[in-house]
């Protein structure tokens, strides 16, 4: 049996840098550094959040706004359609009272 060292050394070197490897991310300069980045994410997170706050809030307003633009043009249009009807009402009455004083032909 013919053993392939090249194989074995990278085996081998491989086992060394692992445990090498998880030595170093336990050590206390590492959590640090993990500390130190989850709290940034922490602080983007609060920024995001802050973000997301004031555009629900402004797009609150802006539907809120938008009611009552809705309503305003309801209200016009109502109003409108009143005053056709009125109108063509006292056309109807302009018309009888014309016909009514108009002597009667015989």
């Amino acid at each position: 049996m013919k053993l392939n060292w090249k194989k074995l050394g990278i085996f081998a070197g491989g086992v060394v840098f692992g445990t090498a490897g998880i030595a170093i991310l336990k050590s206390e300069d590492a959590k640090r550094v993990y500390t130190h980045v989850t709290a940034a994410a922490k602080r983007g997170g609060d920024a995001v959040m802050d973000v997301y706050t004031s555009l629900k809030e402004n797009c609150g307003d802006i539907n809120a706004d938008a009611d009552d633009i809705n309503e305003e043009r309801a209200q016009k249009k109502v109003a409108q359609k009143l005053s056709d009807a009125r109108a063509v009402i006292e056309e109807y009455e302009a018309e009888q009272k014309a016909q009514d004083e108009a002597p009667a032909e015989e």
